[in-house]
C-alpha cells in the first residue's frame, strides 16, 4: 500500500489546494451546519440549493468540475485517484454543500459509459456545471432491498413510452428537473431481464410528488406517483430490457459515493468530548479512542483502493466493505454523542445548535445504510465476492416476473 503521493499526485494536490485557497473558506471547525438538513421547500433550502448551484458553476468555469469525466463534457480528462486527491482538499473547506449526488455523482457516470451521443451532449453538459438537477426514481413500496421486483410499468406508444407506477425515498425529487427511472417493460422474462432504463423530465404531466416527513422533523424523501407519464423514445438508456445493467453502474457509483463520505473526522470527535467536559473520564476516552480507530481504519482502507487505481488494478468489491464500514461508523459516533448530550439530546436548534445538529444526525444515519444497497445486500456481496462463501438462494432467478407470487 502506498501512504504518500507520487510526485504527479502531489503537485495535482498542490495545485487543487492553491485553487481552492483562494476561492473557498477554510472550514470553521466551530461551525454548526444546519443539522440533518432544511425544510422542504423553505427558503432556507433554496438558498442552499443555489449556493451550491453558484459553487458548482464556479469549478466548472474554471476546469475542476469533473474530474474524472472526459474534457468533451466539461470535465477534466484526470484520474480517479486524482478525484480522490481533490476531496481530500475539498472536505478541508467551507464550500457550499453538493446537491448534486444523484447527477453528478450517479446519472452522470452512468451515461457517460451506457448513454447515447445525443444524451451525452444533451444532459452531460448542464449536469456537469449544475444548471440541471437530478434525482433518482428506483426504489418502490414493495421494491426496496430486491430492486429487480420493482414493478412501475412502462408501455411503448408509437414513439413515445407511457409510465405508471409509484416510487419512493426519492431524494430531493422536490426541485429536481430530471430522474433516472427504471420501469418494468417485459413481464415474461425473469425479473432482471425485463427492466429497462429511462430518463424523465420531472415536470412532465402525470409526475406527483409527495414529501416524505422524516424522524428529523423534514421531508428530504419524496414519495413520486407516475400516472400515464409520457416519454420520449430516445430518452431510453442502453438496450430495451436490458436496463439492470446500466443500473448496477448507477448503484456502484453510488456505494461509492456513501462508502467515501468524509463529514465525521478525528477532530468532531475530540470536539465533541471537550464540549462535554468529560475529557478526563477514562470511559469516555474509551469509546472516543474507538471510534477515532474505527475512522483510521476507514482512512487506511480508503488508501488501499487508491493504491489499487493508481496502480491500475481494479477495486473489487471493496466498494461495498467501505459501504459497511462507514455505516458503521455513523452508528457508534451518533451513539457516543448521544450518550455524551444526555437529556440535552432533545434540545431544539434555538436552544442548542449544536447538539440539535448532532441529533438530527443521529435519527438520519439510517438513510445510509439503505442508499445503495442495504447493509444486508452489502454483506451478501463481500461474503460472495470477496469471501467466495456459497451464493444466496435465490429462488425466483429463473421465474418469469409474471409468475412470481406477490
Amino acid at each position: 500500500m502506498d501512504f504518500d503521493d507520487s510526485p504527479a499526485e502531489a503537485a495535482f494536490r498542490l495545485e487543487a489546494r492553491a485553487f481552492l485557497e483562494a476561492h473557498a473558506k477554510p472550514k470553521d471547525i466551530n461551525s454548526v451546519g444546519h443539522g440533518g438538513g432544511l425544510v422542504a421547500g423553505s427558503e432556507a433550502e433554496k438558498q442552499h440549493v443555489r449556493e451550491a448551484q453558484q459553487w458548482q458553476a464556479v469549478l466548472y468555469d474554471n476546469g475542476w468540475a469533473g474530474i474524472t469525466w472526459p474534457k468533451e463534457y466539461g470535465g477534466r480528462g484526470g484520474t480517479s485517484v486524482q478525484q480522490m486527491i481533490w476531496n481530500q482538499e475539498l472536505a478541508k473547506f467551507d464550500a457550499a454543500p453538493g446537491v448534486f449526488a444523484q447527477g453528478i455523482g450517479m446519472a452522470g457516470p452512468t451515461l457517460i459509459k451506457h448513454g447515447s451521443d445525443a444524451q451525452k451532449a444533451r444532459f452531460l453538459g448542464p449536469m456537469l456545471r449544475g444548471d440541471e438537477l437530478w434525482c433518482q426514481l428506483f426504489s418502490e413500496p414493495g421494491a426496496g432491498s430486491d430492486l429487480a421486483a420493482l414493478s412501475t410499468k412502462a408501455v411503448q406508444d408509437g414513439e413515445e413510452w407511457v409510465v405508471n407506477g409509484q416510487k419512493v425515498w426519492t431524494s430531493s425529487a422536490h426541485y429536481c428537473d430530471w430522474g433516472i427511472l427504471l420501469t418494468r417493460t417485459n413481464v415474461d422474462v425473469p425479473k432482471h431481464q425485463g427492466i429497462t432504463y429511462f430518463l424523465v423530465d420531472m415536470r412532465t404531466p402525470g409526475i406527483e410528488i409527495r414529501p416524505l416527513h422524516q424522524i428529523t422533523g423534514i421531508a428530504h424523501f419524496n414519495e413520486v406517483v407516475l400516472t400515464d407519464v409520457r416519454i420520449p423514445a430516445e430518452n431510453m438508456v442502453g438496450d430495451l430490457n436490458r436496463g439492470w445493467g446500466v443500473t448496477m453502474t448507477t448503484l456502484t457509483s453510488e456505494r461509492t459515493l456513501i462508502g467515501g463520505n468524509a463529514a465525521i473526522t478525528s477532530a468532531d470527535v475530540i470536539k465533541l468530548v471537550k464540549r462535554s467536559g468529560r475529557g478526563d473520564d477514562p470511559v469516555v476516552r474509551e469509546r472516543a479512542a474507538g471510534v477515532i480507530t474505527q475512522m483510521e481504519i476507514l482512512k487506511y482502507m480508503g488508501l488501499r483502493v487508491q493504491t489499487s487505481i493508481s496502480q491500475g488494478t481494479a477495486a473489487g468489491a471493496v466498494s461495498s466493505v467501505l459501504k459497511l464500514g462507514y455505516t458503521k461508523l455513523q452508528t457508534e459516533f451518533n451513539d457516543f454523542a448521544m450518550s455524551l448530550a444526555g437529556a440535552s439530546g432533545m434540545l431544539g436548534a434555538d436552544d442548542d445548535p449544536a447538539t440539535h445538529r448532532r441529533a438530527q444526525q443521529f435519527l438520519n444515519q439510517w438513510s445510509s445504510k439503505l442508499g445503495g444497497g442495504t447493509d444486508q445486500v452489502q454483506r451478501n456481496i463481500v461474503g460472495e465476492r470477496i469471501l467466495g462463501l456459497p451464493g444466496d438462494v435465490r429462488a425466483d432467478k429463473d421465474v418469469a416476473f409474471k409468475d412470481i407470487p406477490k
